[in-house]
């Protein structure tokens, strides 16, 4: 780890993992090592690769519903099927992956996102769409716990860092994904989103060589007993405290998926602007999230996490109550501190869950990366039959209550300080 450094008293303490266990010597321990950024690099740029990938399915929604003929609920049930797959199996795949890891799962993964893409560009009807989407999620399943364990682990001590850095890449893809649409699909059709298969081939690779780097390193640990800190919250504590962190990040999720799925439909419908406009829109939106991450696990490692926490669900509720009353040019603006300052929040709630529970890393991450995110995959479906009776002008109206949320953060226990 880095040079120690002195942080708010509910910043957890790092604990040492099964994972991350050195092996048993005796002689003196090595001095601890800074943050392994060509990794970080490198597992960030595949976390864009993929989410550049993924976010192409809701940035083709306009031309699936116009194509087929589908309704909002329809559409919502793609994004069902995308984020089920991924939340059934994350966090499987990381139990399995804390009894042993694996380093090349995400280069395999990878390559069910490969055939997945080239399935939803040649897909004729409904039902292909469907399992294109669901092949794609299964990539995600696949690819999250895992790469968050090696973002962890060439931290360097520095989780929330890592964590912002990791994540940054997603949302950097997430956010071109809307362009790209825009700049290539649009024109060119449902098939030319066969031409992104070339962006997994080159994530396959960028992963294969991550694997090689990990390999060594999963070879070097030899398994310890997790000691809890003294002051660490007992078990009935720990238990609530996930609860409440699944509480929040779904209610962040659920207002993140209203604006990625259904953001498009908004602009066009209200505003009578293009697909091409409402899509860069839609960019603006994801840009200012890719912001808000990197910035939220640096302030969580400096200032504590419950702080961070607070801000960033509670701070969001004044923009998301104005949103549906304001014109196109205030949604843009508006839009950029939601993004923002929501966005802020994800770092922040799952290093606090992962150091709740060190000894279950990978499935902690998977239930966080996976289920939560599923279970925002399940309220946008709910969501498009909602938009279907009443407009999607209502959901809007309804959703920008959900930042209340926020005050179950006042559940959270302290967490030890940090002990140098």
């Amino acid at each position: 780890m880095n040079k120690p450094v002195a942080v708010d008293v509910d910043v957890a303490a790092p604990v040492t993992t099964p994972d991350l266990a050195l092996p048993e010597t005796t002689a003196p321990a090595p001095p601890p090592a800074g943050p392994a950024y060509v990794v970080l690099g490198g597992i960030s740029f595949s976390h864009f690769l993929n989410d550049t990938m993924q976010s192409l399915i809701p940035s083709v929604y306009p031309i699936l519903k116009a194509n087929y003929a589908l309704d909002f609920g329809q559409i919502g049930l793609i994004t069902l099927a995308f984020q089920f797959t991924a939340s059934l199996l994350q966090p499987v795949v990381g139990h399995m992956t804390d009894k042993k890891a694996q380093p090349f799962s995400l280069a395999i993964g990878m390559g069910s996102t490969f055939f997945g893409l080239l399935l939803l560009s040649v897909a004729h009807s409904y039902t292909v769409i469907l399992i294109a989407a669901a092949m794609i999620g299964l990539g995600s399943a696949v690819f999250h716990p895992e790469s968050a364990r090696i973002a962890r682990l060439a931290s360097g001590g520095r989780y929330g860092m890592a964590q912002s850095v990791f994540q940054v890449g997603g949302n950097v893809g997430t956010a071109l994904g809307p362009v790209l649409a825009a700049l290539i699909v649009v024109p060119f059709g449902q098939g030319s989103i066969g031409w992104f298969s070339s962006i997994a081939f080159v994530a396959i690779i960028v992963l294969w060589r991550i694997g090689l780097w990990y390999k060594p390193q999963v070879a070097a640990k030899k398994k310890m007993v997790v000691k809890a800190h003294p002051d660490a919250p007992g078990r009935r504590r720990v238990m609530v405290a996930l609860v409440v962190l699944v509480a929040l990040l779904f209610s962040k999720q659920l207002y993140m998926s209203s604006l990625s799925s259904y953001y498009t439909f908004y602009l066009i419908e209200k505003f009578q602007v293009s697909t091409q406009t409402a899509q860069m829109f839609l960019f603006i939106f994801l840009a200012a999230t890719a912001a808000g991450v990197f910035f939220g696990g640096p302030l969580g490692d400096r200032f504590g996490r419950r702080y961070v926490i607070w801000f960033s669900i509670l701070g969001t509720l004044p923009f998301t109550l104005a949103l549906p009353y304001v014109g196109l040019t205030g949604s843009a603006v508006l839009t950029v501190f939601i993004g923002f300052i929501l966005a802020s929040a994800t770092p922040a709630i799952i290093v606090f869950a992962q150091e709740l529970m060190p000894h279950r890393f990978g499935m902690i991450s998977g239930l966080f990366f996976g289920f939560a995110f599923g279970i925002g995959g399940l309220g946008a479906a709910a969501l498009g039959e909602v938009a279907d009776l009443r407009g999607i002008d209502f959901v809007y109206q309804v959703c920008s209550f959900l930042p209340a949320l926020g005050l179950l953060a006042v559940l959270l226990p302290k967490m030890p300080r940090h002990a140098h």
